[in-house]
């Protein structure tokens, strides 16, 4: 399980000087900024009354910058039709202390957690409409790689075994290691806040910049 990931040095100064010359600082400081909001954030989280189509493309927005979007039914909440919205994102493996361009492993913990162990999140968010107002429920779902030994372990899958069972070799003895699953971790509740703290900036910032018009 523990299967060390660390992109090298080159590839790192590459993306960065990349990401300095073709976005402003204050982009820039948003993709870089990774840390989880010191103010705890409900969640399901409440939203102003909005136009629906603002709302989701606010929130489909905030979902691809964490994850690869594989799903989505649009919520609707106009003309007495009212329908929840869903997203669902592909799993990805998470980012490591040396990726902080990458989004989906909040500094800390689970940074250093997915540079030294393989470790994969995927996302679903739920926006409900609450009657002019909506509802947005993030849900962050982390695994843990099963492998059937560790990358540098000194044992093999060649071992002899003496329990009478059949074993039949595929490949040589210096195979990677083999995934036999996925462990459930729970909840990475902190992605989980960085995420709905995204989405109630990106509306509520519009909302006060209308109020002023």
């Amino acid at each position: 399980m523990l299967t060390p990931r660390l992109p090298n040095t080159a590839s790192v100064l590459l993306v960065l000087s990349v990401l300095l010359v073709s976005q402003g600082c204050g982009q820039l400081a948003y993709r870089l900024d990774r840390r989880a909001p010191e103010q705890f954030i409900p969640n399901p989280l409440e939203l102003p009354p909005l136009d629906d189509q603002f709302v989701w493309s606010q929130v489909v927005d905030t979902v691809d910058d964490y994850f690869r979007i594989s799903r989505e039914q649009p919520v609707q909440n106009s003309n007495n039709f009212l329908l929840d919205g869903r997203v669902e994102t592909s799993y990805r493996v998470g980012a490591s202390v040396l990726e902080p361009w990458r989004k989906d492993s909040t500094a800390g913990f689970e940074a250093l957690q997915s540079t030294l162990q393989s470790i994969r999140r995927k996302a679903t968010v739920i926006v409900r409409p609450r009657g002019a107002g909506y509802s947005v429920e993030v849900i962050v779902q982390k695994d843990l790689e099963d492998t059937d030994r560790t990358q540098y372990a000194t044992e093999t899958t060649a071992t002899r075994r003496h329990d009478g069972t059949i074993v039949r070799q595929v490949g040589g003895a210096g195979d990677s290691p083999q995934t036999l699953g996925w462990i459930s971790l729970g909840r990475d509740t902190s992605l989980e806040q960085r995420i709905l703290r995204d989405i109630f900036q990106r509306v509520t910032e519009q909302d006060a910049r209308r109020a002023h018009l």
